[in-house]
């Protein structure tokens, strides 16, 4: 009875891998021909965060899914709720099927008015999973127009590594990236069971060797200040601190905010960046994060 249902199992990861678009999933493009349609199994494993001998195994029914990993796999196949449901029922886990969906990210009303009285300092709030919740006009103008991105690719960590503008912009990238990497891993012990923190590892991974490597350290990181160099097209190199502030009611939002010592060249350069990006306090630069 147990191989039947596994193999009812890996049919049903065969044929649902197979329906996917690879580029909708936001696997990079190659020049050489698919030899399968959809995705590829150690792209499947991938996205899910898990090894490609376990994925394998598991569409050969030869090994039971645990909890986590249907999680992960119901996120990397883009199942809907009846799929998902399916999925746990082959598995033989319905018991185990998450029971409800992960509360929406909120920015708290403390925190938008912080940004709000930011005039001149590019400042973010950072969610989970480095989430970008909101920003002022200045962190548009040093950074990118965020409104102009679907909110899922809204992410510190994804544009650094995936948006050109946002990587040459960063002087130091390596260094930077590695940080936001190892702030990533560290926010990762807290929930490793995120299935929305698997979707991001397991995309940056096939993405980006760098990503690859980096994550593999396991490099932790808490620091909430350093220095960040940019050269930013318009107003040229910018030595800015970084500071991040912790929301204390335990939602895992953090402000952060980019200042420049006062009369040096980077407080004239950010001075005049930020005077062309006025705009009225309160204006609504979010979606709610259903994540």
């Amino acid at each position: 009875m147990q191989q039947t249902s596994d193999s009812h199992l890996g049919a049903f990861l065969r044929a649902r891998r197979a329906q996917l678009d690879p580029l909708e999933c936001g696997l990079p493009e190659t020049d050489s021909a698919r030899k399968v349609t959809g995705l590829r199994r150690e792209e499947v494993a991938r996205l899910a965060a898990i090894s490609v001998d376990y994925y394998t195994r598991l569409e050969q029914g030869r090994v039971r899914a645990s909890a986590p990993v249907l999680t992960t796999l119901a996120r990397a196949l883009r199942l809907d709720d009846d799929q998902q449901k399916y999925l746990y029922e082959l598995a033989g886990r319905t018991d185990a099927r998450p029971r409800r969906r992960r509360p929406v990210q909120r920015v708290r009303p403390a925190m938008r008015r912080l940004l709000d009285q930011l005039n001149q300092t590019p400042a973010l709030v950072l969610g989970k999973r480095l989430d970008i919740l909101t920003w002022n006009p200045a962190a548009t103008a040093l950074y990118t127009d965020f409104s102009s991105l679907p909110p899922a690719r809204r992410n510190y960590l994804h544009l650094l590594f995936t948006n050109p503008e946002v990587r040459n912009l960063h002087q130091d990238w390596e260094h930077d990236a590695r940080d936001a990497v190892a702030a990533l891993r560290m926010e990762a012990a807290a929930d490793p069971d995120d299935p929305d923190l698997a979707r991001l590892v397991g995309e940056l991974t096939i993405r980006d060797t760098d990503f690859r490597t980096w994550w593999a350290e396991h490099r932790v990181n808490s620091a909430g200040y350093n220095t960040k160099r940019y050269r930013h097209p318009l107003v040229g190199d910018l030595t800015l601190d970084c500071d991040t502030w912790s929301s204390p009611d335990g939602s895992g939002q953090r402000l952060m905010v980019l200042t420049a010592e006062t009369d040096s060249p980077s407080h004239d350069a950010l001075r005049i960046l930020t005077s062309w990006t006025a705009e009225e306090p309160g204006t609504d630069r979010t979606e709610d994060l259903a994540r």
